[in-house]
């Protein structure tokens, strides 16, 4: 009998349903229809390819809270959470539509010859691999600029999310892509090996993008490597969220509350050591465990519920044991700092004071509800305390001075830097991270690129006569 995925409420522990996991015959058939609809694919105009993408943004918008309740059971952010991330994914639709052709046009470069560009042209069949925790928005992020680009796409989506899975796939195909172009593989984790592996050693297989932890990227990696395969790389991250004695405190504890706990705190850019001059340390931890304690936690299908249960039963046990391991070590609980009595996988909304370098929700990526406050001496210790840290996807520093805050932020270590704001992802701006949060960039006119063959060409009359001297 084949493996099945299952789907189960995060938020009750009830199993929604159990997919047979895809055979070797079926993922072969999944790629010999993927790298058939792409040839068809990368030989349409940019308007046929506008007009697909336009049709998703509206199914989508549609769609809304069909798609935003199906990942709320499945993952278990709240409902509201959802559906804004299902009008994410319709913006992103729409802004590549309208951008790819730009970000993708020739590029004249004065050179020697009668006429020297650079082009930009697919690659291929892109496998990506994305995590569970926005699961339509990391898929999305991906498939929207590589699409437009020309290529095609195999999604090897996380295991406790199959549905939302089908329903990506079911989006493209409805959306008039041609069969096959964007095709769902349901892979267990105990498969996944052995089915990458398989993938990427397949010539017909271009590249391969993952976005998840630091064990899988490393893997991934690797086996991209030996097969020569081009691989970008999203990975965990430990953001610092930098208060300076001078910021608005009321202001960034109400952010810091948003950064953090936003998807129950379960995503690589949320906000996750709170370094603050130890001059307003004291008032900075006042205003945030109120605007913590605030916070309604409950069923994520209540449209006023902001924060749900985790996704699985391991991430709980995991967050649990970072929490437990650095209250032993000194860490003071300020709020929350235990399960809640309910069916599900719930923990409180915990903010924890007297965090130091030794501790687990220090020096680990903690996925879940939990905010670490590290009090620094002065300006030059939080900065060392930002990048005291083995990853650099993003960082936030929160004062009123515009000009200090960005002369302090290039010293940061990180893929993207928001003064007196929030890290997000945004269309228009490049993102990824440095160090161990992987590499490469999705988004905006980089990311379009990232999974296109950027082609030199250089034109010349058959009548020129060579150079006198040639050399590599």
């Amino acid at each position: 009998m084949a493996a099945r995925l299952r789907s189960v409420n995060p938020a009750t522990g009830e199993e929604l349903a159990a997919l047979a996991e895809h055979t070797p015959g079926e993922l072969e058939a999944a790629l010999a229809a993927a790298d058939a609809a792409q040839r068809e694919w990368a030989a349409t105009s940019f308007a046929e390819r506008r007009r697909c993408l336009e049709a998703a943004a509206r199914l989508l918008r549609e769609g809304r809270d069909d798609y935003a309740r199906l990942a709320t059971l499945e993952m278990g952010k709240p409902v509201a959470e959802a559906a804004a991330e299902v009008d994410k994914c319709a913006w992103n639709c729409e802004f590549y539509a309208a951008q790819a052709e730009r970000f993708l046009a020739d590029e004249p470069v004065q050179t020697d010859a009668l006429s020297s560009y650079v082009a930009y042209q697919p690659l291929g069949v892109v496998l990506a691999i994305m995590p569970w925790n926005f699961p339509y928005w990391q898929v999305l992020r991906f498939a929207a600029p590589a699409l437009m680009a020309g290529n095609g796409a195999l999604l090897k989506h996380s295991p406790n999310v199959p549905r939302c899975a089908l329903a990506t796939e079911e989006l493209f195909a409805r959306a008039g892509c041609p069969d096959g172009l964007f095709r769902t593989l349901l892979v267990g984790d105990a498969s996944v090996s052995d089915a990458t592996g398989r993938l990427l050693d397949d010539p017909r297989v271009a590249a391969v993008t993952l976005t998840g932890s630091e064990r899988a990227g490393a893997a991934v990696g690797a086996t991209a490597g030996r097969a020569l395969k081009k691989c970008v790389l999203e990975l965990g991250g430990s953001d610092p969220f930098v208060v300076l004695a001078d910021a608005d405190l009321g202001l960034a504890a109400q952010a810091a509350a948003q950064a953090r706990f936003l998807n129950g705190g379960q995503s690589c850019i949320a906000a996750k050591r709170f370094v603050v001059e130890e001059p307003v340390a004291d008032e900075f931890e006042r205003h945030f465990v109120d605007a913590v304690a605030a916070l309604p936690v409950g069923d994520p299908l209540d449209p006023a519920t902001r924060v749900g249960p985790l996704a699985r039963a391991d991430l709980l046990d995991a967050l649990e044991r970072q929490i437990e391991g650095s209250v032993a070590a000194g860490a003071k609980v300020l709020c929350g700092g235990a399960r809640l009595g309910r069916p599900g996988w719930f923990y409180a909304p915990t903010v924890l004071a007297g965090v130091t370098p030794d501790m687990p929700v220090f020096t680990e990526e903690t996925f879940g509800p939990v905010a670490a406050v590290v009090r620094a001496p002065d300006t030059e210790a939080a900065v060392a305390l930002a990048n005291d840290t083995p990853y650099g996807l993003g960082a936030s520093i929160w004062t009123r001075d515009l000009e200090r805050a960005q002369r302090l932020g290039r010293r940061i270590e990180s893929g993207s830097l928001f003064v007196n704001a929030v890290v997000a992802s945004d269309p228009r701006l490049p993102f990824g991270g440095i160090k161990r949060s992987g590499y490469g960039r999705e988004l905006a006119a980089v990311g379009i690129r990232e999974f296109t063959n950027i082609r030199t060409f250089w034109v010349q009359p058959a009548d020129t006569p060579p150079p006198a001297t040639l050399s590599e």
